[in-house]
């Protein structure tokens, strides 16, 4: 016997069983998307290799260790996108929607890296994106950070999430900051751990995130990065924070979130949580006014963000917020037995579904008695089953079942079943 293929570790299906969730959290994000008024875009998984290298930086652990890069069959550098940011400024520079003009956009779609699959963590991820174009002023900062919380409301998540805020200044304003951490850090580098020896060399920013605790004891005494930021950078954060309190939105500024890809400057936040065991990143973002022109574009003021699906949809089901008709994916289900039954039902099916668009109907296919059509009627998880019969059919009647509730079984002509329906499901 053949050996059975199975897939990729840690790429992984979604069975019909958890489609529905992912149904309900896509939708729910579209809804409060739209009602911002955010347009989709829609980018290729593939990219040329050297447009992460320049956004992301050469040497962060996403390109040195995690991207999924290979020739493909014209020589050409290829990667599986592990982020959607550098794609839409490539996919919105491509296609002149930048200069003097503002775009505020969302995507939705897999990403790859290779790390170690985990709850939560995977190769082949799913990320929900938003990004703005056009708009140096922090109060497009403040509507992202609205929206997120919005969206927190909507999911029932808002008691179980926490806002951390940082700034971190200018380009000019950053780099002070970081000389003045590295020659700090350098005189104590034999005290720091290995990974963040490492970072120091490369990226000595990522040092600050270091979950190791001898090496943040070590930071409480380095630099703060706030006695670098320039004038410009403090004005926009104080505004910043008067919207958020004004609209009572709850955060804790967090001097050592700097976010883990190069491009960041300015405003960077992260939605946390400790329901899923070690406080994790649900959605995280910030401002990168220098990316579209790092990849060859006009200067571009942007920020944006994006959150992880399968972290959000272990956060629903922990949580247990998961409203109990998201998992009903059939309202009604039909089924019938004798000479005409299989047509009949058809048709009276479609009939339906033309008169009340929004029934979800499931017509039962293959033949059996009625025991067992009734059987798959309950597992399908109906309110209603219908049956049909002989006399049904030649009385251009339906019996009606309530599966779920305590009305028990009626025949109705088969033209008042629409209304009737309508009025039992809504």
């Amino acid at each position: 016997m053949a050996k059975k293929i199975q897939a990729i570790r840690g790429m992984n299906d979604i069975l019909p069983s958890q489609s529905p969730v992912w149904q309900y959290l896509e939708g729910t994000v579209k809804e409060v998307l739209a009602g911002y008024g955010y347009d989709e875009i829609r980018m290729p998984v593939l990219e040329q290799t050297a447009l992460f290298k320049r956004s992301i930086g050469e040497v962060t652990d996403i390109v040195e260790k995690e991207m999924y890069t290979f020739e493909d069959r014209n020589g050409d550098s290829l990667t599986l996108r592990p982020e959607g940011t550098a794609s839409c400024v490539r996919a919105c520079e491509e296609h002149g929607l930048l200069y003097n003009q503002t775009q505020r956009l969302w995507y939705t779609g897999p990403m790859f890296r290779h790390e170690r699959p985990q709850k939560g963590r995977y190769r082949q991820f799913y990320q929900i994106g938003v990004e703005t174009f056009g708009i140096a002023t922090p109060d497009i900062d403040a509507e992202l950070i609205l929206m997120t919380a919005r969206l927190w409301e909507q999911l029932g998540l808002a008691e179980s999430v926490t806002l951390q805020l940082n700034t971190l200044g200018s380009n000019e304003a950053r780099a002070r900051y970081r000389d003045a951490l590295v020659e700090y850090l350098s005189a104590r580098k034999d005290q720091l751990d290995e990974d963040s020896q490492r970072r120091l060399e490369t990226n000595p920013l990522r040092v600050l995130d270091s979950k190791n605790p001898e090496t943040q004891a070590l930071l409480a005494d380095a630099p703060e990065l706030h006695d670098y930021l320039d004038d410009e950078s403090r004005d926009d954060f104080a505004s910043l924070r008067t919207v958020l309190d004004a609209a009572g939105v709850k955060y804790e500024i967090n001097q050592r979130l700097v976010r883990g890809l190069d491009y960041y400057c300015k405003t960077v936040f992260e939605w946390v949580t400790d329901k899923l065991g070690a406080q994790g990143t649900v959605c995280a973002g910030g401002r990168y006014d220098g990316l579209v022109e790092q990849l060859g574009g006009k200067a571009t003021p942007a920020v944006g963000f994006a959150m992880g699906v399968e972290r959000l949809i272990l956060m629903l089901e922990t949580l247990e917020v998961i409203p109990q008709e998201v998992m009903q994916t059939v309202d009604v289900y039909v089924c019938g037995v004798g000479e005409g039954a299989s047509l009949a039902s058809l048709m009276l099916a479609d009939g339906l579904r033309a008169e009340q668009p929004w029934l979800r109907i499931q017509t039962h296919c293959g033949g059996g008695s009625f025991k067992s059509q009734m059987k798959k009627a309950d597992k399908s998880g109906a309110s209603f089953a219908l049956l049909l019969g002989e006399s049904e059919i030649a009385e251009q009647q339906v019996t009606v079942k309530d599966l779920r509730g305590d009305t028990g079984q009626q025949t109705l002509a088969q033209q008042e079943l629409g209304q009737w329906l309508a009025a039992h499901l809504n």
